[in-house]
């Protein structure tokens, strides 16, 4: 894909991950519809970017939200060619501590936002597939926790390993449909996550521009080169 004039959703869009894609996706030539429920970070976002940033306020947990966000991209671009599922959160502790809240939140947003955002934007990119040979990219943030269980992030374990499965599936379901799916893996990431999180991270964590330029030298392939999958870690985790 050509990422220079294409229209790309990115949820959690107003800070870390989500905003260094959109960030990179803008100096590349793309449109970002940057998706978040902070309207003032998003605004911070769209002062920064300039007008190839689209701020649009939706909450991913929101069946009417995430309806009403799509339409308005589609309303105002025509078409969207690449989703970036980013929006996530964690909360930590041993399973006999950890809330129904926590849980909830999680769940709903971690894995039910990607299910919402994903089924939203399907039908217009099996329309463009009909029309012009290649539907688009859908890109879903996981985690290292996709892959491996560890003791007291059990309930964000699940969520990742949910959207690991949830992405092997519509990458075997989609890709007839000229749909790329794709699920990344990172490690540790400098971001504000895990200060929300309330954890530590470790000392030497990767950069949010370092992940950002490999979602974007997967979106940027040749369209039938399909990465499915990309786990990236730090080499030297503790310095």
């Amino acid at each position: 894909m050509n990422i220079a004039d294409s229209i790309v959703i990115i949820t959690g869009a107003s800070a870390g991950l989500g905003l260094e894609c959109a960030r990179q996706l803008c100096s590349a030539g793309a449109t970002v519809y940057g998706l978040a429920r902070r309207k003032e970070r998003l605004q911070d976002a769209a002062e920064e970017l300039g007008s190839r940033f689209k701020p649009v306020a939706c909450d991913v947990t929101n069946e009417q939200s995430v309806r009403d966000a799509f339409a308005t991209v589609l309303n105002d671009s025509g078409r969207i060619d690449v989703l970036i599922n980013n929006a996530g959160l964690g909360s930590f502790g041993p399973v006999d501590e950890l809330s129904i809240d926590a849980w909830n939140t999680m769940m709903d947003t971690n894995l039910r936002g990607v299910f919402l955002a994903t089924r939203a934007v399907v039908p217009a990119m099996k329309k463009q597939n009909e029309t012009s040979g290649f539907g688009g990219h859908i890109v879903n943030i996981a985690s290292v926790a996709g892959l491996l269980g560890n003791p007291s992030i059990s309930a964000y374990n699940a969520t990742k390993f949910g959207v690991r499965g949830f992405s092997d599936a519509m990458m075997k379901e989609l890709r007839g449909d000229g749909i790329k799916v794709t699920c990344v893996y990172p490690g540790s990431i400098e971001t504000e996550f895990f200060e929300v999180a309330g954890v530590d991270i470790s000392p030497n964590p990767m950069t949010a521009k370092d992940v950002a330029s490999t979602i974007l030298h997967v979106i940027g392939t040749g369209d039938n080169y399909l990465v499915s999958e990309v786990v990236m870690r730090p080499l030297r985790p503790r310095g």
